[in-house]
């Protein structure tokens, strides 16, 4: 068999449009898991408390990349890869001047922060019942930022931040800027992609990238879709990761179960 192991992100590739895992991809990674003993990792942006639910419901004892990459935790739960901000860039990040409707989210070891509880972040995290501690960042003192997330439905808003944050002399050095929407603009310390962190843990677990097969939908994919063996692209994948991956296989989208019937051709229908 040629691929020992499977990376997945989760929204918009392993999780359908309500934020859930199907029964039937369940059903389908359990079983390359216990059939095939395929080791199963999910490299995702949310936070390591919001995505290990996930990887409960799948029963995978593996490793969990989280935050694009800024962490890594095994099977246990233990921090193996953390790459912090340092509080320069934090500094400058919580000093822009950002735009009334664009949400500002702040990701540590502990936990998520905001200044605004917003509704919607009840469905996006309905599964892991994962919740934003609401704080005035005029006095957050937080050293261990991971990862600043900005979100907004004005696209066009967002993409200004993006150009802002590029052309300011302290940021554009020293951060990488990647999105897993459009509508979701992330900041990580520089050389910091899920992509990355992927190699690391796969040296230490003594796996190649070329046994590796690796599922996404977004620009933050792009990296870790690019190096590994063989890189699919869902269906309702972002066009720009698309265009950025034009020669990369393009498969089902994930309301189509898209991830789980691809896997269950190459592994358990051989």
């Amino acid at each position: 068999m040629k691929y020992k192991v499977v990376v997945s992100d989760l929204d918009g590739t392993l999780l359908n449009s309500k934020h859930e895992i199907s029964d039937y991809t369940k059903e389908t990674i359990k079983e390359i898991i216990e059939k095939k003993g395929i080791k199963f990792i999910i490299a995702t942006g949310r936070h390591f408390i919001d995505a290990s639910c996930f990887m409960k419901q799948l029963g995978s004892e593996s490793y969990l990349i989280s935050s694009n990459g800024t962490n890594a935790h095994n099977e246990k739960g233990e921090i193996l890869i953390e790459h912090l901000m340092d509080e320069k860039i934090i500094k400058e990040l919580l000093n822009l001047k950002i735009e009334e409707d664009i949400s500002v989210n702040i990701y540590t070891n502990d936990g998520w922060y905001v200044e605004k509880y917003l509704p919607e972040f009840e469905e996006y995290h309905k599964e892991s019942g994962f919740a934003p501690n609401v704080v005035d960042f005029k006095t957050f003192d937080k050293k261990d930022v991971l990862k600043f997330c900005f979100i907004s439905d004005n696209v066009k808003k967002i993409e200004k931040l993006e150009r802002k944050i590029r052309e300011n002399p302290i940021l554009k050095e020293e951060v990488t800027i990647t999105a897993s929407l459009d509508i979701c603009l992330e900041i990580m310390r520089k050389n910091v992609s899920k992509g990355k962190t992927l190699k690391e843990i796969l040296d230490k677990g003594g796996f190649k990238l070329s046994e590796t097969i690796a599922f996404g939908d977004g620009l933050n994919d792009e990296e870790m879709l690019s190096i590994v063996g063989k890189g699919l692209i869902m269906g309702n994948g972002s066009k720009k990761l698309k265009k950025a991956l034009p020669d990369n296989e393009i498969i089902l989208t994930t309301d189509e179960d898209g991830e789980a019937k691809y896997l269950r051709k190459i592994f358990l229908e051989e």
